[in-house]
């Protein structure tokens, strides 16, 4: 496995972990203060909490996620097809 494509898939958890959260925050009953809530909230708000501080919330949509999907998918692309480029 070359590094280009281990940290393509990374990315790619990353941003499953991201999905995740935004499903789960439709769960009224979920305690954000237990595990394995509490890491998930924890890990996801490092990504989330850069764009949120960008673009606050309009009213009660949290545009936030979007953002970070986008900005972290360019990122991907750009940063793994470089490595490919150079055989890593």
């Amino acid at each position: 496995m070359t590094i280009s494509l281990a940290l393509y898939r990374l990315f790619d958890l990353i941003m499953l972990l991201m999905l995740l959260k935004i499903f789960l925050t439709w769960l009224p009953n979920i305690n954000w203060a237990n595990q394995p809530f509490k890491g998930l909230h924890e890990f996801t708000e490092i990504f989330f909490g850069v764009f949120r501080k960008i673009m606050p919330p309009v009213g009660m949509l949290d545009l936030s996620p979007i953002v970070a999907f986008i900005v972290i998918r360019i990122i991907q692309i750009v940063v793994c097809q470089s490595l490919a480029s150079l055989g890593l």
